[in-house]
């Protein structure tokens, strides 16, 4: 005799469990799809990030020599007094964000007074102002990075979230039902002839 798993073996548990065999089908089919849709999204923004960050290592690359030509001409004491020309203070992070797929993905950048007009130096010369220049242009360039680097993190977090619940429903669910469906059935067939051997049984003795 078939085990059906404490299911009755009826034709309307049969139709149930064909409903439900559907049902997490089209759930399967719908994580999938996202899963696809969210590994788009960071390969995208992963893109994005190596092109910002390369520009951002060779500009630093850069301010590291004028840093040292800087102090080279002015000396370490010096250089700390030259004045600068970035407010952070009043500089603000602008956020544009949207929606992909439930997670919040955002293009940041300064704005606000990080481009001032410094009040003369003392001692003023071509070496310290391109390495100011080129340090203010790097923190304008790390907001679009921290961005990024957010928005990765978040997608990462709902690719694998998703990554678990389809593999849920592809490794535990879909399986569990496809062999409850199998079971029913085999003992509804079961029944059936058992049904079919009592009535040519009961139909031969008259």
């Amino acid at each position: 005799m078939t085990d059906t798993g404490g299911l009755t073996p009826t034709p309307s548990v049969l139709q149930e469990l064909q409903n439900e065999r559907l049902v997490v089908q089209e759930g399967y089919g719908f994580l999938d799809e996202k899963r696809l849709l969210l590994a788009a999204e960071i390969l995208r923004q992963l893109d994005r990030y190596r092109h910002l960050h390369r520009e951002y290592l060779e500009l630093h690359e850069s301010a590291a020599g004028a840093l040292r030509e800087a102090v080279v001409r002015h000396g370490l004491e010096g250089l700390q007094i030259y004045p600068p020309a970035t407010d952070l203070e009043s500089a603000e992070l602008e956020r544009k964000k949207r929606t992909v797929l439930g997670v919040t993905v955002t293009d940041g950048r300064l704005r606000g007074e990080t481009d001032l007009s410094p009040p003369p130096a003392a001692d003023p010369s071509p070496e310290a102002r391109r390495c100011r220049d080129l340090f203010n242009e790097l923190v304008k360039r790390s907001a679009p990075l921290a961005a990024i680097t957010g928005n990765l993190e978040r997608l990462l977090d709902e690719y694998r979230r998703t990554e678990r619940r389809a593999r849920a429903l592809e490794d535990v669910l879909m399986p569990e039902i496809e062999h409850q469906l199998l079971e029913v059935s085999t003992r509804l067939e079961e029944l059936d002839q058992e049904e079919t051997v009592r009535t040519r049984l009961k139909y031969g003795k008259k």
